[in-house]
């Protein structure tokens, strides 16, 4: 009886938020007992048929005909200096963005974007740059980006937190690293005197040192290891001793 209920329920349901909602029934009662396994397998096939015949029959509201994103076309967006771009490129990557066992994993690209993500991990704990601005910073293209990070994350270096928004612009993913060795890299980075780049206005990249100069205050009117120039020593007068009469 029980399966005949749930056969009618799935074909008679309308919308997603339905089905959802009998899949937890249907496997509920094959926990419970109620379904045995070859009725459950059944019903959860033509669950499955039903979800994806009414996930096709959704169409967004308000987009245009020819249009498959309410959002206006993403325009592709080019370097205007691909020198500076390229000089950029190459600096990130050699900074020694990662540990050599796992940078040699990485392209020379793939570096530079992960050296951005880097740092700003290390100056606010996560990393909220979108991708657009990832991939100026590092000098590269926008789909290189993607490609560095996602690879990254399937190397167990990274998390990506997406932070999707139903009916308006997504924000931007949050990127957090895990590994244990890139840490302590960065860590040891921090310890020391670490090298960040500043961007000027043409687009090129120039280091800047993070950090203040040790300052040992001397003495400015003799310095150790010099001598007084040398003259005539005058002789001090002999004291005299007076005997007590």
């Amino acid at each position: 009886m029980f399966h005949a209920a749930m056969q009618a329920a799935i074909e008679g349901a309308r919308t997603l938020a339905q089905m959802d909602e009998l899949s937890r029934q249907l496997w509920q009662g094959h926990g419970s007992g109620v379904l045995g396994d070859q009725e459950a397998q059944i019903l959860a096939e033509r669950l499955h048929g039903r979800r994806s015949a009414i996930r096709e029959g959704i169409k967004p509201v308000g987009i245009p005909a020819g249009r498959a994103s309410l959002f206006p076309p993403r325009r592709s967006v080019r370097s205007p200096d691909r020198a500076a771009s390229r000089e950029r490129r190459r600096l990130l990557a050699c900074s020694g963005p990662l540990p050599p066992q796992l940078a040699a994993r990485f392209t020379e690209g793939q570096r530079a974007v992960l050296r951005i993500v880097g740092d700003e991990v290390a100056a606010k704990g996560v990393c909220s740059l979108c991708i657009d601005s990832i991939a100026a910073r590092a000098g590269v293209c926008r789909r290189l980006a993607q490609g560095a990070i996602r690879l990254a994350e399937g190397d167990g270096l990274l998390t990506i937190e997406e932070r999707r928004h139903e009916g308006r612009k997504n924000s931007p993913n949050l990127v957090r690293i895990i590994s244990r060795e890139w840490q302590a890299w960065m860590r040891r980075g921090a310890g020391q005197k670490r090298t960040s780049f500043a961007f000027t206005s043409e687009g090129r990249a120039q280091p800047k040192a993070i950090g203040c100069k040790a300052m040992h205050p001397t003495d400015k009117r003799i310095t150790l290891g010099t001598s007084l120039p040398a003259g005539p020593v005058k002789k001090l007068p002999e004291r005299q001793s007076f005997a007590h009469r």
